[in-house]
């Protein structure tokens, strides 16, 4: 591949990984605020189809861009941004935590009950979030390629969705466990809960499939790939080498 392909590969890379780390990173800062959809009056084990967090919103965005980086950069480039992500996910919260030990003035358009309720009391929940979010996503990379290798890369149908709904499941089976575990959620929604967000998240998995082929497509297309082959981005003697490389000069001079 041509340096300047390189170039541009790398960029995109950037770019899908700023994109997993927002959504990452805002799933944890909204959660706290439930929506509903109910397509019909459906009920399992105490809670309704569909009352969930809008913390899960954001959530398949990741899970879609993690797999467009399994399959055009490769396992290791996808689970580097997801250890990325785990990091400025608790950063955040660090922050958070800051701003919510400051006293605000009397002036202050939002008060310190406020921001404690909204941000204050996230401690368990992103703890909980993250330690399943780090299984569920390492989870996924780990099927998405052992499938890859079994079709060699055909049937990219068939390994985004498989990887997406068990990893989809750990993330969120793990997650209710330890808040029910912590006294946050009571264990009598735990199996509906735990129903109603597999089963919305496997309803987006399924959604977000012409997308990542879109995606795929459009990667094989500009950067003239084969079915199963990954870019090789930029290591440090590629950049030590663009640095050193002689500029064309204008044909003025």
């Amino acid at each position: 591949m041509a340096q300047k392909d390189k170039l541009a590969a790398q960029r995109i890379y950037l770019i899908l990984a700023a994109l997993f780390i927002t959504s990452l990173v805002v799933s944890n800062l909204i959660f706290q605020k439930f929506f509903y959809w109910y397509p019909g009056n459906i009920e399992v084990f105490d809670a309704k189809l569909f009352e969930i967090s809008v913390g899960i919103l954001p959530y398949p965005i990741t899970f879609l861009i993690t797999d467009l980086i399994s399959e055009i950069y490769g396992k290791k480039r996808a689970n580097q941004v997801v250890v990325t992500g785990i990091f400025a996910s608790f950063f955040s919260m660090l922050i958070v935590y800051v701003a919510n030990a400051v006293p605000a003035t009397e002036w202050s358009p939002v008060k310190d009950s406020l921001f404690s309720t909204v941000f204050g009391s996230t401690a368990i929940a992103v703890f909980a979030s993250m330690m399943a979010y780090l299984l569920a996503q390492f989870v996924d990379i780990q099927i998405y390629h052992f499938w890859k290798r079994l079709t060699q890369g055909k049937h990219l149908w068939l390994r985004n969705n498989f990887s997406t709904w068990l990893s989809q499941f750990v993330d969120t089976f793990t997650v209710l466990f330890l808040l029910c575990s912590f006294g946050k959620i009571e264990w009598h929604l735990f199996l509906g809960l735990l129903l109603s967000g597999f089963i919305f998240k496997v309803l987006v998995a399924l959604l977000d499939t012409p997308f990542l082929y879109l995606g795929v497509y459009l990667f094989r297309k500009r950067f003239n790939l084969k079915v199963n082959e990954e870019i090789d981005l930029l290591d440090n003697r590629d950049l030590n080498r663009s640095r050193l490389a002689p500029k064309s000069k204008h044909p003025s001079q």
